[in-house]
């Protein structure tokens, strides 16, 4: 197996942290980013295998905190194979029966989601560009069906919009620089994305995304496998 460096944003928890597990599993190093340092350090000391593990503190929405997180990567592993933004969260506009629009959300909370969700992305695409072009690489771009799907009044589901139109501007410049580009929109999915903890009963766990972001990366050279849909059966839209 060709051992790969994968540097993924947010995966203290979710669907980072089960990607991150599995890729590790799977012989790979493996470049997590978090907020909160107590949750990056609780995740770094369970991984059974740390020598193929780094744990960085850094805000997904700051240019210098990914500039580093980036550099760190190359500096530890020798190079970077593939970038995860998957760092990203909802300021209480949730999908489903607990929706809230934008006609009764708080205004104060929207800024740090939007320079996530959004801004987020594109940092890292800037930062790893050049080592993924060296590579000949893959930057995977976590979005959700809520940006496939409009919801009413959603601003989550717009910020997820955003990211689909930004996987497709990032790849009609990647491609020819030879990295791939693969958007990832998962369905509803039982993760602390829900604020009170409680998933839809059909939710599905956060491992067959991860698998999906696994497949995405395994994929030969030459070949861009650029959107993958995974939902839950049971969810409609």
């Amino acid at each position: 197996m060709n051992r790969k460096t994968v540097l993924i944003t947010g995966a203290t928890s979710g669907i980072g942290a089960h990607t991150a597990r599995l890729l590790i599993e799977r012989g790979h190093c493996v470049a997590v980013t978090g907020r909160n340092e107590g949750k990056l350090r609780a995740f770094v000391d369970a991984v059974a295998c740390p020598d193929q593990l780094l744990g960085i503190i850094a805000d997904a929405a700051d240019w210098d905190a990914t500039q580093a997180a980036v550099d760190r990567t190359v500096e530890r592993f020798g190079a970077l194979d593939a970038a995860v933004a998957n760092a990203g969260f909802t300021a209480g506009d949730h999908l489903g029966t607990t929706a809230v629009p934008i006609a009764d959300g708080d205004p104060a909370l929207w800024p740090p989601m939007v320079l996530t969700n959004v801004l987020g992305p594109a940092l890292l695409a800037k930062a790893a560009l050049p080592h993924l072009r060296e590579t000949r690489g893959r930057l995977v771009l976590i979005g959700s069906v809520a940006g496939l799907k409009n919801a009413p009044g959603n601003l989550y589901s717009a910020t997820k919009w955003a990211v689909t139109g930004l996987a497709e501007n990032i790849r009609l410049h990647a491609t020819t620089l030879g990295v791939g580009v693969t958007l990832v929109a998962p369905g509803m999915t039982d993760t602390p994305f829900w604020a009170d903890g409680t998933a839809p009963p059909f939710a599905m766990p956060a491992e067959p995304v991860a698998e999906a972001i696994r497949f995405a990366l395994d994929q030969p050279d030459g070949v861009d496998l650029n959107t993958l849909t995974i939902r839950p059966i049971g969810q409609p839209v």
